[in-house]
């Protein structure tokens, strides 16, 4: 139980409800420690003292309030939402309390959310699709992207499906580029839509100078790629759009999610890959997330790591053979044969990237790649620390 609960108030909290509320329409606001800035009406101050004074922000917060303040549009800040900073950006629905801290402008990674839609139904998928958006995702990110730190490094956009937004996803890739010269676009995508060559011109036409697709491929053999996949024909739609993204000049990830079904044939897959799609920028060999449906079908899907050393291995090493650059995401170290550290990176979002209570005192925790907030219900039986001795030995 002590570990479940270290595991809980690790992660960082992103959606919460504010106990006030206002008739008044939803708003996405930068967060702002100043009193004097531009457009106060699309900015949220944060106010340190108990009392703040200004009325002329979108909103004002305050993790406590003195009984005789009366500003419009105050909201009193839950705890956990004690790592706000200048040039956050939240979308707070003042009707219903609701605020999502859309954009964090300390984080390691930012995620760009568009969609909870997918023309897919992986028998893993982390994020189960909705048939229509809760709220307009698109509208919103619209309005936070300008509001972003033109410096940030690297900006994901996920979903559900990206794809499915059409017109109104180039818009969001030529906003990013405008605004943020300076990011690396980095996009989920199940890739069926670029089988359609003109979707994947309108991608290349935004001339972004650095945008990778990321789309995943569960199997050499069409059917069974479609069996994880729920959709029929999506191997066939996969592919193509892959050789459509590569025909226009969009750099392309393959991502690998192990599990029973994609294990398998792993190194059959990483064959096909390299014989049909040479020209990939990386190979992703990911880590099992037992969240949404993955935690549904994780009895008959997730498989410790210790039981699949060797498939991975042979999987990597002839991806390296071929020229391919590859990496684990999602693994712990301590889990992983040596050999292949090397190709195990940080990769989990920093808001739902915790470690246990035995990782305390390991030396490569630095390096390691943790865990999800959900792994309590399925990580490795083999996890230890690692002491300087069985690092150098």
């Amino acid at each position: 139980m002590d570990s479940l609960m270290q595991m809980k108030t690790e992660a960082t909290v992103l959606h919460a409800k504010f106990s006030e509320r206002y008739d008044r329409e939803p708003c996405v606001l930068r967060v702002t420690r100043n009193a004097d800035v531009n457009q106060p009406d699309r900015h949220a101050l944060l106010s340190t003292e108990k009392q703040a004074n200004s009325v002329a922000f979108g909103a004002t917060l305050s993790y406590q309030w003195n009984l005789s303040t009366s500003v419009p549009m105050r909201f009193t800040l839950p705890d956990a939402f004690g790592y706000l900073d200048e040039g956050d950006i939240l979308r707070i629905s003042p009707r219903s309390g609701d605020v999502w801290v859309m954009y964090r402008v300390n984080a390691r990674t930012h995620s760009v959310f568009v969609t909870e839609r997918c023309n897919s139904w992986c028998v893993m998928c982390s994020q189960p699709p909705k048939p229509r958006d809760s709220v307009n995702l698109a509208d919103a990110w619209e309005q936070a992207i300008p509001f972003m730190d033109p410096l940030t490094p690297e900006l994901g956009f996920t979903g559900g499906e990206p794809t499915l937004l059409g017109d109104r996803f180039i818009k969001l890739l030529t906003l990013a580029r405008d605004c943020l010269p300076k990011a690396a676009i980095h996009v989920l995508s199940n890739g069926r839509l670029f089988a359609y060559l003109s979707f994947a011109e309108a991608v290349a036409s935004v001339k972004h100078n650095d945008l990778i697709v990321g789309i995943p491929l569960y199997s050499d053999i069409g059917w069974r790629h479609d069996h994880v996949v729920q959709a029929p024909h999506s191997f066939d739609q996969t592919v193509r759009g892959i050789l459509n993204l590569a025909r226009v000049g969009v750099a392309v990830e393959i991502r690998v999610v192990l599990h029973r079904l994609t294990l398998e044939r792993l190194l059959e897959l990483a064959q096909f890959i390299a014989r049909n799609f040479p020209f990939a920028a990386h190979v992703a060999l990911m880590g099992y997330e037992p969240i949404g449906f993955g935690r549904t079908n994780l009895r008959s899907l997730w498989v410790d790591p210790v039981e699949y050393h060797e498939p991975l291995k042979r999987a990597v090493q002839w991806l390296v053979q071929q020229g391919i650059a590859v990496s684990i995401y999602n693994h712990q170290r301590c889990i992983l044969p040596e050999s292949l550290w090397p190709f195990a990176v940080k990769s989990i979002s920093d808001w739902k990237n915790i470690y246990l209570p035995i990782c305390e005192g390991c030396e490569a925790r630095q390096d390691c790649g943790g865990f999800f907030h959900s792994a309590v219900d399925a990580h490795s039986a083999h996890i230890k620390p690692l002491q300087v001795h069985s690092l150098l030995s």
